[in-house]
């Protein structure tokens, strides 16, 4: 695990707003949302799933439950318009400072909008990734838009 620095800047970052928010590292991969659910022995809605989308020059992060799909249409209502392409790998860690499999919803620039899907409300504590493709961060949904300064909004695919 030679990511060790990505998963220190999100801890060093939690600590900002709680001491006990505190990244949980796993020997066995995390890198999806049905591998997380495994390790976790978590319903597959219970892990964030993060996912940095480009429409024309414009990029947001949209974190939702694991169990949903994100709809194209939503994404490209919120970032005004063109397109709606998944960032490609080399994009992602530019973009966000973190590799594909372990995108935290936090910490990160603040140009790129943060949306949250408001189908993780339906748990106490959701699972997001924490800088590493085998680190998690439990977090309450109530807390997790203070954390990435996201905004609850419907990107569920009807």
């Amino acid at each position: 695990m030679g990511d060790k620095p990505a998963l220190e800047r999100a801890k060093k970052y939690l600590q900002k707003f709680d001491p006990d928010l505190a990244p949980v590292e796993h020997e066995k991969t995390t890198k999806t949302s049905a591998e997380a659910a495994e390790t976790l022995n978590v319903e597959l809605g219970q892990i964030a799933k993060s996912i940095l989308f480009r429409c024309g020059d414009k990029y947001g992060l949209f974190v939702a439950a694991g169990d949903i799909k994100i709809s194209d249409k939503k994404v490209k209502a919120l970032l005004g318009g063109g397109k709606a392409k998944i960032a490609r790998p080399d994009e992602v860690e530019k973009i966000t400072g973190y590799p594909v499999g372990g995108v935290c919803p936090f910490d990160i620039d603040d140009s790129v909008p943060i949306f949250l899907d408001r189908s993780m409300q339906r748990f106490d504590v959701v699972y997001t990734s924490a800088g590493t493709s085998h680190s998690l961060l439990p977090i309450s949904s109530q807390l997790l838009p203070e954390v990435t300064g996201g905004t609850y909004v419907d990107i569920a695919k009807e």
